[in-house]
């Protein structure tokens, strides 16, 4: 039997994988892994319960709060919210653990839950095992007076609004900032927030019907964005993805400023300012390599993880880093956070720029991005992509070729089987000659069609 969770939590179509049934069942077996802390001092252990708007939100919260409750925990039912702040809410109300109902930038029809350990930590492997291996077990029971009670958590989104405008290093007047909330979890909070730190604010995709959540808006689609900011002359825009956890931005021009550009910004501030941790940036072996080469020039050095803002999260920890993140948008700044924060991150970019007197598109060009492309090598055998000879010599001959201005990944995927083949050179032509190279090699050897990706 598969593991039922994946890299973010337990992910599928809500009503198909994910069912009212399963939903409640995971919540009585993280009842018993995660709310045991409170045993020895009389009182019953507390979660907080966040979701995203997603109409199959309402039922599973439900279920979820269905068997918390029946299984003896106190439930803060926080409502909608991003994911980030439902983190922050289990540290800051001192819960036991938090859940969190979402499927990110996924389609509607999807739905996903997480769960967060006592500090609104992600949970490692071994505990994650632990639930599912509770699943199908007797759950708690308590009668009476023992059994939870759910409550409104009437202050749950003021709390964060708080927190997060604590953390600016200076405020947002005059700028004017369009921001794209993908009809999501930010709806409400990312423009309150933006607009108490001064900012003027255009908002769009702020209108979420439980539907319509990341449907051709947020950071999986910046074309309205774009639009958006060149039409209101704004300084620049901030896009989110569904649950909010992360953030690209577009500058005055209408140029998009991916996950890369933004963290080469905020580690040269942060670097600048004294408060970056031993002058390092954590990030995957996705990152642009312009992104290596733009820090190191400055003084800062990158540790490279997998990829999954999970691997960035256990290096941080393991090493007291303050700062780190993926391509993607996922920006960890672990003074203030304990995942990935969508709204942290804009806000500390538009500081930037206020903070600095200089265009968006001006601070973004401190890296300059190396051409990058990625082809999907579908159907293989990708358990001998790290073994085949003929493989490996390929990628050394490659990476001989492109020297220091360039590198080579091949990447199996870890859900599909495809073999993933990037290539970074110093200029397109080059990049795609590579590439469809080894894609070839990799058809060859491991034997499957090719399809491009960039």
């Amino acid at each position: 039997m598969s593991r039922l969770f994946g890299t973010d939590g337990v992910r599928g179509l809500a009503n198909g994988l994910l069912t009212a049934e399963l939903a409640m069942q995971l919540a009585q077996a993280a009842a018993v892994v995660l709310g045991h802390d409170r045993t020895t001092d009389g009182k019953r252990p507390r979660a907080v319960v966040a979701r995203d708007p997603r109409a199959s939100g309402e039922f599973l919260a439900a279920a979820v709060e269905a068997g918390l409750s029946s299984s003896g925990i106190d439930v803060y039912d926080a409502g909608v919210l991003p994911t980030p702040a439902a983190a922050y809410l289990v540290a800051d109300l001192d819960a036991d653990f938090g859940v969190m109902l979402s499927a990110s930038h996924n389609p509607a029809p999807d739905n996903g839950i997480k769960f967060f350990a006592r500090g609104g930590q992600k949970l490692p492997d071994d505990v994650e095992d632990a639930i599912e291996a509770q699943l199908g077990k007797e759950p708690q029971r308590p009668v009476g007076a023992d059994v939870g009670r759910i409550q409104r958590f009437s202050d749950a989104e003021d709390r964060y609004i708080v927190h997060l405008l604590g953390t600016l290093p200076k405020r947002l007047e005059g700028l004017k900032v369009v921001l794209d909330c993908a009809h999501g979890a930010a709806s409400g909070c990312s423009p309150q927030v933006f607009k108490d730190a001064g900012a003027d604010v255009v908002v769009i995709g702020a209108e979420p019907d439980g539907l319509n959540i990341n449907e051709g808006v947020g950071s999986t689609h910046l074309g309205p964005l774009k639009e958006a900011v060149v039409k209101h002359g704004a300084d620049l825009g901030v896009a989110h993805d569904g649950d909010a956890d992360r953030c690209l931005a577009v500058d005055h021009e209408g140029n998009e400023v991916d996950g890369d550009q933004i963290m080469a910004i905020l580690a040269l501030a942060l670097k600048d300012a004294g408060k970056l941790k031993d002058n390092i940036l954590v990030a995957t072996v996705m990152s642009n390599l312009g992104l290596k080469i733009a820090l190191r020039e400055a003084g800062i050095t990158i540790r490279e993880t997998g990829v999954g803002d999970r691997y960035v999260l256990e290096e941080m920890r393991d090493g007291g880093y303050n700062l780190g993140g993926e391509q993607s948008g996922h920006v960890i700044f672990s003074d203030f956070a304990t995942t990935g924060d969508g709204v942290l991150t804009g806000l500390q970019l538009a500081a930037q720029v206020a903070l600095t007197g200089r265009s968006l598109k001006e601070l973004s060009s401190a890296m300059t991005k190396l051409p990058q492309l990625m082809i999907n090598v579908k159907g293989v055998d990708k358990a001998r992509a790290a073994t085949d000879e003929g493989v490996a010599e390929a990628v050394a001959a490659a990476e001989l070729e492109l020297g220091e201005t360039g590198r080579v990944l091949l990447r199996p995927s870890g859900t599909e089987a495809l073999v993933r083949v990037m290539v970074e050179a110093a200029d397109m032509e080059t990049a795609e000659r590579v590439c469809k190279g080894l894609a070839a090699v990799v058809k060859e050897r491991l034997g499957a069609p090719s399809e491009m990706a960039v």
